[in-house]
């Protein structure tokens, strides 16, 4: 068996592979010259992150494929329903970077609260000759402990989410297609573990109503999660942090929100258009912004890697 990691693969990743007895084949192939690589070599296991795309031609061109892997969680760049029907396995990692997502939504939410994000950008330029009249400007603030974080989605990325609001001493609430409970844990350095029931609900408005911080963490949708309806509905003053995918929430209508002053600050860290960002969101100043980081930690590529390795080892077994 032969596997090509288009966009790379941790060591851990490749080390578990080849101790299988799996090929590893190092290349990165562009996407005009992949059909053409995975024929000549004969692959049968592409992986790819999100820079690679996987569409039905791709795989109508080359069937030496037998699995198709996504490092990662959304798998938008694949066309998985026509995999599936043509016989491949497809698989991803939905657990492996939820921790790296949710450390970086906190990350956004402790930079906009305190200021963070515009305090880097004035300082280089303002910081040797209006520091006082900065230091007041930043001078209202606040602490996340004993705020409202709003969650949207309850998967692997949002439980963790929803941990750390925990551990910060956060009130929780969770929105959901349809209402579920779930027990999150919170394990300590010293072997304590404390669980919390956690009931989610499918009550967009009752979700919206009081909530301080929101943290949206879904896949993919065909249409806006946020838009003026909800704008209108959350309380004045609202963070809102978006690391699920560009698209989930209006990026226009948020800089209206911003503007008017009914959400004071909000963090992208995927955008509609990608890799070219709107210039109006690059530019303003109550926005953190960061380019698609949320998975990206050398931590959360060591897991993805491992994780891609023991479900291609166990199809192999079943081939």
């Amino acid at each position: 068996m032969k596997v090509l990691a288009n966009d790379g693969l941790s060591e851990s990743g490749i080390n578990a592979l080849t101790s299988a007895g799996i090929e590893f084949v190092e290349a990165k192939v562009s996407q005009e010259h992949l059909a053409n690589f995975i024929n000549e070599n004969q692959i049968d296991v592409l992986l790819v992150r999100s820079a690679t795309q996987v569409p039905q031609e791709l795989i109508d061109e080359c069937p030496s494929l037998k699995i198709i892997g996504r490092g990662g969680v959304g798998m938008d760049n694949i066309d998985v329903e026509y995999a599936i029907e043509q016989g491949l396995f497809v698989i991803n990692t939905p657990n492996a970077s939820s921790r790296s997502v949710a450390e970086i939504v906190f990350a956004h939410f402790f930079s906009l609260a305190r200021y963070l994000h515009e305090s880097n950008r004035l300082m280089p330029l303002e910081g040797d000759t209006h520091f006082n009249a900065m230091k007041k400007s930043f001078s209202k603030a606040i602490e996340l402990e004993g705020k409202t974080l709003g969650v949207i989605g309850f998967g692997g990325i949002g439980k963790e989410v929803v941990k750390m609001g925990i551990s910060l001493g956060m009130k929780v609430k969770v929105l959901t297609r349809k209402p579920k409970t779930e027990t999150i844990s919170l394990e300590f350095f010293d072997g304590q573990k404390v669980n919390f029931e956690i009931t989610s609900t499918n009550n967009f408005d009752e979700f919206l109503n009081d909530t301080d911080f929101i943290s949206i963490n879904t896949p993919k949708t065909n249409e806006y999660i946020i838009d003026t309806p909800q704008f209108e509905k959350m309380k004045d003053g609202v963070f809102i942090v978006n690391t699920a995918r560009g698209g989930v929430i209006n990026e226009v209508v948020l800089i209206d929100y911003i503007e008017s002053g009914k959400v004071a600050g909000a963090a992208l860290d995927v955008f509609e258009n990608e890799p070219t960002p709107e210039l109006q969101l690059l530019m303003n100043p109550n926005l953190s912004l960061s380019p698609h980081l949320g998975g990206n930690t050398l931590d959360a590529q060591e897991k993805i890697g491992a994780e891609l390795a023991m479900q291609i080892i166990d199809i192999k077994t079943k081939l």
